[in-house]
């Protein structure tokens, strides 16, 4: 049975935290070690410059500390193909192409990019960028161009799949039953709350735990979560319901342990500087594999530069057969 195409990845803009790796990352290695797809990921850095063109070096950095990310994670890039964006022109030709097919005002309509140009309201001003409000359309072009069948995402990026779907519709009733139309797989992670209490975790809130943050990092970001606000003293009754270190041992401790932080919590039996250190030390232990393997891939930075060339060098070729069938049906092969 032929495998379904999968197209996935993320922006390289910094580390992935605990939120990434619950909400995504563990899914792509789920479906990985099935068998049953064949899944690229991009590394996105084109994407991540449409709101850090002034700032390249960070997105440069980013791009293997992204992938380091991935390899401790437990992607693998003998059954993933992991690629750089930037280094697939086909994208950029198709992105090129596929904007003759999408308004301006369609795109202002897209609530995801809405929403994300209110959010960059401080970097934007009123003057937002050709390259931000277009990106649907160079998302839309990632996916074809690999030919994505799926696409794993959240809720959030329904608009920009459906954006892509009406742009393949659109270039088949023009030039030909030529592509292929991708369907979202909405992702089974729920999205993990910042240690703040926050919906939303980020390096710019400060309430993030990182794959890669030390003993030390973890234990004081723990030490600084959010409990119950009515909770004064020790022997003070609690609501582990309204206490973000409740929360995070429901992620990182066993059931049983749990029951014991939540019952204590509620009886006044448990001081909070405890229950932050015993949740701290889940953590670590949980995520010490994690951080074993990115050290040894810190350490082996040639490594990090072999996969990406291999896997970019694999997409380049997939992205070139695309091309072909695309410039076809168009009329673009003048040569051939």
């Amino acid at each position: 049975m032929e495998k379904k195409r999968i197209l996935t990845g993320d922006r390289p803009t910094g580390k992935l935290h605990i939120g990434h790796y619950f909400g995504s990352i563990r899914k792509r290695v789920e479906m990985q070690n099935s068998g049953d797809y064949d899944m690229y990921i991009l590394i996105a850095d084109v994407q991540a410059l449409t709101d850090n063109f002034n700032n390249p070096e960070k997105v440069r950095k980013n791009v293997r500390e992204l992938l380091m990310d991935y390899l401790a994670c437990g992607l693998d890039p003998k059954k993933v193909t992991i690629y750089i964006q930037s280094m697939i022109p086909e994208t950029a030709e198709l992105t090129v192409y596929f904007s003759n097919l999408v308004t301006i005002s369609r795109l202002q309509r897209n609530p995801t990019v809405k929403t994300e140009i209110a959010q960059k309201k401080e970097l934007f001003g009123e003057s937002v960028t050709y390259g931000f409000l277009g990106y649907p359309v160079s998302q839309a072009a990632d996916i074809v161009t690999f030919e994505g069948e799926l696409v794993p995402a959240g809720e959030d990026q329904e608009p920009l799949v459906e954006q892509a779907r009406e742009i393949v519709r659109k270039f088949n009733n023009i030039y030909g039953d030529v592509l292929k139309e991708p369907k979202i797989v909405l992702s089974e992670g729920k999205r993990i709350k910042g240690l703040d209490g926050n919906e939303k975790m980020g390096k710019s809130l400060g309430n993030a735990i990182y794959l890669s943050d030390s003993e030390e990092e973890i234990t004081k970001k723990v030490m600084s979560a959010i409990t119950d606000p009515n909770r004064i003293k020790k022997d003070d009754l609690g609501n582990p319901d309204i206490c973000m270190v409740a929360y995070y041992h429901k992620l990182f401790s066993t059931k049983e342990e749990v029951d014991t932080v939540c019952k204590e919590c509620k009886e006044g039996k448990r001081g909070c500087v405890n229950c932050k250190k015993q949740l701290a030390k889940n953590i670590i232990e949980y995520l010490r594999p994690i951080r074993e393997k990115r050290a040894y891939y810190e350490e082996h930075p040639e490594l990090v530069d072999k996969i990406l060339k291999e896997g970019t060098a694999k997409a380049k070729k997939t992205a070139e057969k695309t091309m072909e069938k695309v410039k076809k049906a168009m009329k673009l092969d003048y040569f051939e």
